[in-house]
């Protein structure tokens, strides 16, 4: 029986907080800029999404 694969790696993000900075990271290895506003890694995240 053949496996099936998805057509695409699923990327999953998470923000990762380290002292007083916040970066977005993505399963795939990318990783974005630290930041001091959650707000701002959150939105790197997901303009990494939209990108795929």
């Amino acid at each position: 029986m053949p496996e099936s694969h998805s057509p695409e790696p699923t990327h999953r993000t998470t923000t990762v907080e380290n002292g007083r900075f916040c970066a977005a990271r993505c399963s795939c290895g990318w990783r974005g800029p630290a930041r001091r506003a959650r707000s701002k890694a959150r939105a790197d995240a997901a303009a990494h999404s939209e990108t795929l």
